[in-house]
């Protein structure tokens, strides 16, 4: 009898832990509760305790948080090794090394709670775990109880990226603000600014003015699904000024998130060629910035490899590189069609004085010359994986989309690489079979991206180091607003997340379903537009 009440005990303590572990998406690498400890409530009597004045707008950031949400004020003080001051949240960054740079612990008791890293990161990150352990109700107005534990954390990859299109469709800075926010409480660190396309240049020049007086605008966007069924004739476009774009790095900066502008070559080019023709295979001809989708051998895009070219594109860069501090220059070199430099007498000149095999050694020419310029200022080029077509330049990370083949084959050269491949990680394709919005035909739904494995099985324990991380991407040929790009963006940025920070053994789907019905409500605390379906 002893026996069976001794298992009983055992059992109903087992399910009490159980109901009562966080739902923290991404998962921790290791969570224990104490369920023998008080909670620790935490009010306006509670202060934060910093020991490094680098931790102050982390400590902002939270007690910002608390007062928006929660309506509790909390002040920052400097934390003094020797205090005993209780009701505390302390935010200490140590000096012993650890084996994760950016892992953090955090343990929380009746009297305080501590998150402790070796870097501003770590706390960082430890500081977004901790909002999540906050109520989604409070029991009681202006008191949060926070369960007694101890989380010891760090990600599965150095890379955890997300990326949007503001070329097809502008979003202005307030929402990529919001934007960087939704990367930083998902714990992802890379922010991929994918600045320009053959719909619009979105990024002030100054010694190239007409990119953003011409090329920043179209006259007009087709309607519906391409091919569309017209065109609704409204003159579209947007920019960021350089003062903008510096208040969005210094933004995404305090969130520890660096960001990648991309500037595309030597396709995906219309907008450029609207402004300067003259960089183009067909000078004379009046370029116009792109109106429809499915550009590719349809419409001239491409830039002719000129020495006009290269000091035009030196000089883009050159303005780019200083603004973002950024030791990463993406540089687009997908869907270069080669038809055009086909027709034109000057590009196969520059094929033959070059000695070059064909238009695929072409564009391997031009990016090879400008990740040159690139690596001369000290930054380093990423392309999607058409820049393996003809050769890859020596230093370049490649951004594997057209499924996995172009990473592994970078990887087996000893290259890093990105995955996103779009089967996985192109979040503008539908959620679900039946959208009740306009969206791209492909179906990827939230099981296939937490499913998703980084590191193909095809590779060695040695080439598998070559894998950086992974990317979701968020193209905008039908995402017009902010309230359609979060409902393409939620959920599957809780599961990119996952994949990316969390350890491979311990993902479970079924475990992550319920952790999420959780994340559901606060992302209504946060008034995010996820597709209700999930509820």
């Amino acid at each position: 009898m002893k026996s069976f009440l001794s298992t009983i005990s055992i059992l109903l303590f087992f399910l009490t832990a159980t109901a009562q572990i966080p739902a923290i998406i991404p998962k921790p690498v290791d969570l224990e509760l104490n369920l023998a400890e008080r909670k620790f409530v935490l009010g306006d009597n509670t202060t934060i305790l910093i020991n490094d004045p680098a931790l102050k707008p982390t400590a902002d950031f939270v007690a910002e948080y608390i007062l928006k949400y929660y309506d509790v004020v909390l002040h920052t003080l400097p934390y003094l090794s020797n205090e005993k001051k209780s009701n505390s949240i302390r935010f200490i960054k140590t000096k012993e090394a650890r084996p994760h740079t950016e892992e953090y612990q955090l343990n929380s008791g009746s009297k305080q709670i501590e998150i402790s890293a070796s870097s501003n990161e770590g706390i960082f990150y430890g500081m977004q775990t901790l909002l999540q352990l906050l109520p989604i109700k409070p029991a009681e107005e202006r008191k949060l109880d926070i369960p007694a534990l101890k989380v010891t954390d760090y990600p599965r990859f150095a890379y955890r990226g997300m990326h949007l299109d503001v070329s097809r469709h502008f979003f202005d800075i307030a929402f990529v603000k919001k934007y960087i926010d939704y990367l930083a409480m998902h714990k992802l660190n890379y922010f991929h600014w994918h600045l320009t396309d053959d719909h619009g240049w979105r990024i002030e020049i100054k010694k190239h003015p007409k990119l953003t007086d011409i090329g920043a605008w179209r006259n007009g966007t087709i309607i519906g699904l391409y091919p569309g069924t017209g065109n609704d004739g409204l003159r579209y476009g947007g920019y960021y000024t350089q003062e903008e774009v510096k208040e969005v790095i210094d933004y995404a900066a305090k969130r520890y998130i660096t960001i990648i502008p991309e500037i595309e070559m030597p396709g995906h080019s219309m907008a450029v060629l609207a402004a300067y023709p003259e960089l183009g295979t067909t000078p004379r001809k009046k370029y116009e910035v792109a109106q429809t989708w499915g550009i590719f051998n349809k419409f001239n895009n491409v830039l002719q490899p000129t020495e006009q070219t290269f000091r035009f594109l030196e000089e883009v860069l050159t303005e780019v590189m200083d603004l973002f501090p950024s030791p990463y220059i993406h540089i687009g070199g997908d869907e270069c069609s080669k038809i055009w430099w086909k027709e034109s007498a000057l590009s196969q000149k520059i094929i033959k004085e070059k000695g070059l095999k064909d238009e695929n050694g072409l564009q391997s020419y031009l990016i090879r010359r400008i990740e040159k310029f690139v690596n001369g200022k000290g930054k380093t080029i990423i392309g999607w994986d058409e820049i393996l077509d003809g050769g890859l330049a020596p230093n370049a990370i490649v951004m594997s989309w057209r499924g996995e083949k172009g990473g592994i084959a970078a990887a087996k050269k000893k290259h890093k690489v990105i995955m996103t491949p779009e089967t996985f990680m192109y979040f503008n394709h539908a959620q679900f079979m039946k959208e009740d919005s306009l969206t791209a035909t492909r179906y990827v739904p939230l099981k296939n991206v937490y499913d998703y494995e980084p590191i193909p099985t095809t590779l060695t324990t040695q080439e598998s180091k070559y894998i950086w991380g992974a990317q979701g991407n968020l193209w905008t040929e039908y995402i017009a607003n902010p309230a359609k790009a979060e409902y393409m963006l939620f959920p599957r940025l809780d599961a990119l997340s996952e994949v990316l920070w969390s350890p491979k053994g311990k993902k479970d789907f079924t475990d992550f379903q319920q952790r999420l019905r959780t994340q559901l409500q606060r992302y209504n605390r946060l008034k995010v537009n996820y597709p209700k379906n999930y509820l």
